[in-house]
């Protein structure tokens, strides 16, 4: 098994692993196994049964691990390192543990700065993706923009495949608030997706551009008759990502994430007049964790 690696992206949510053969991926797990369900912070346990058949050909595989892994609540803290920041600079920082079962585990660091109104912002995890997009698609003018969705969705400039700059937006977070636990969502049912009502909360929330006010006409468009309640869920879909894409206006930019969640961006960018290029997550992730591992190991990334 010389030369074979685990890259394990373990989030609040979820966790997902890819068994690597040098840069080459050969298999993967994934599960709803983030940290939020590792009780009492047993992540070895945890851990050792999903990759269990992987170890069963090799029980002391190394592991390199991104994501909420790193933070204060997961496996091992591992400090933030500044921007701007590249795949050595991130192997130059990892920390470094080992598994009951003897495998010898990395953890890469996450990412810190300030964004672009001044404000400080974190990431771990859309670090890995972000360089690894960088080095599978590289700009002519060594320039890049980039979305990464999510519940936490991220906004960053690469400039000579660095992490320049980066955004948060709530815009998955504040849905699932807002369809939970506010009076929005209240007796709205479970139903499949609307692209006539999605389609009207992206225009309006370019015709209502201050959020905190146009989240309140998914009340009223429902009091008025506009919206069903089945609805409802969809407009709060458009209002929450056409609001997120107007920081995008006038910028051409690249998306990285599951085709699901990239394609509802794509539908709502269009509308706007934005151009979107989309790039698969896994094979970023993969991308830009064999970078680092070829780092750590001496080679040229």
């Amino acid at each position: 098994m010389k030369n074979y690696w685990i890259a394990i992206d373990w989030g609040t949510s979820n966790f997902r692993a890819f068994l690597m053969k040098e840069h080459q991926c050969l298999d993967t797990v994934s599960a709803q196994c983030g940290l939020l369900h590792v009780p009492d912070r047993q992540f070895a346990a945890a851990l050792k049964p999903l990759i269990a058949r992987w170890l069963a050909l090799h029980p002391q595989l190394p592991l390199l691990m991104a994501g909420m892994v790193g933070s204060q609540q997961g496996w091992q803290e591992v400090p933030y390192i500044a921007l701007p920041a590249s795949s050595r600079q991130l192997a130059q920082c990892t920390a470094s543990l080992k598994t009951p079962w003897g495998s010898p585990c990395q953890i890469v660091a996450g990412v810190s700065g300030k964004n672009e109104f001044g404000l400080p912002d974190v990431m771990r995890g859309e670090e890995i993706q972000l360089l690894g997009l960088a080095a599978l698609h590289p700009d002519p003018q060594n320039s890049q923009y980039v979305i990464l969705p999510g519940t936490h969705s991220k906004h960053a400039e690469l400039h000579n495949g660095e992490i320049l700059r980066f955004s948060t937006f709530m815009t998955g977070e504040i849905y699932s608030v807002m369809l939970s636990h506010s009076l929005l969502g209240r007796d709205v049912p479970e139903s499949p997706e609307d692209p006539r009502a999605f389609a009207l909360g992206v225009t309006n929330a370019l015709h209502a551009p201050h959020l905190s006010n146009a989240l309140f006409s998914a009340r009223t468009l429902r009091l008025n008759g506009e919206l069903t309640p089945a609805q409802v869920a969809s407009y709060l879909s458009g209002l929450l990502i056409g609001a997120e894409l107007y920081a995008v206006a006038g910028k051409e930019a690249w998306i990285v994430g599951s085709p699901a969640l990239t394609e509802r961006y794509t539908r709502a960018a269009k509308q706007l007049g934005i151009t979107l290029t989309s790039a698969d997550g896994n094979a970023c992730f993969i991308q830009g964790m064999t970078q680092i591992y070829q780092c750590l190991h001496g080679e040229s990334s």
